[in-house]
């Protein structure tokens, strides 16, 4: 009895760890890209929970940055992207050939205010996105084929 419940009570925590560290891509990238705060809200709240990783640093700061757009006044507005910048910055620096990342950054740079000056390696990142496009995840690849559907950036034919 005692070696079922440790086996149970073991199982339950590798799950609850496997549940913690795993992001949810396609939810990230929905909110990121729509236009509801309660998702990015939901988003970030997850983000919060669990094990810090480089990942989660990532997009808490991406999710911060697009926060940062439903905030009613300017000068809340301007700290919120700022932290957010800064995070998703430190994982680039740390990580400079993560693909995703680079992703990251640059569909905030393409949607950032121009006010922001946020807007200073966008070909850089469209470089390294084109060149690891071909390495990424299915789910991922997918994600970006949508991104330059619309985007004046990178567009569908950019993409081998």
């Amino acid at each position: 009895m005692k070696n079922i419940t440790f086996v149970s009570i073991f199982f339950l925590g590798v799950l609850c760890s496997f549940n913690s560290d795993a992001i949810d891509r396609k939810s990230f990238y929905a909110a990121l890209s729509g236009h509801s705060e309660e998702s990015i809200d939901r988003e970030i709240a997850n983000l919060g929970i669990g094990k810090k990783t480089s990942f989660s640093r990532a997009y808490l700061g991406a999710a911060q940055m697009k926060k940062a757009d439903f905030l009613k006044a300017a000068g809340n507005k301007v700290k919120l992207f700022k932290k957010g910048a800064f995070s998703l910055e430190e994982e680039i620096k740390a990580n400079s050939g993560n693909t995703e990342y680079r992703f990251l950054r640059l569909t905030i740079q393409e949607n950032a205010p121009k006010i922001l000056k946020y807007n200073k390696n966008i070909d850089e990142d469209k470089k390294a996105v084109l060149a690891g496009y071909s390495k990424l995840e299915p789910d991922l690849k997918e994600i970006i084929r949508n991104y330059a559907g619309s985007s004046k950036i990178i567009n569908v034919d950019d993409l081998k």
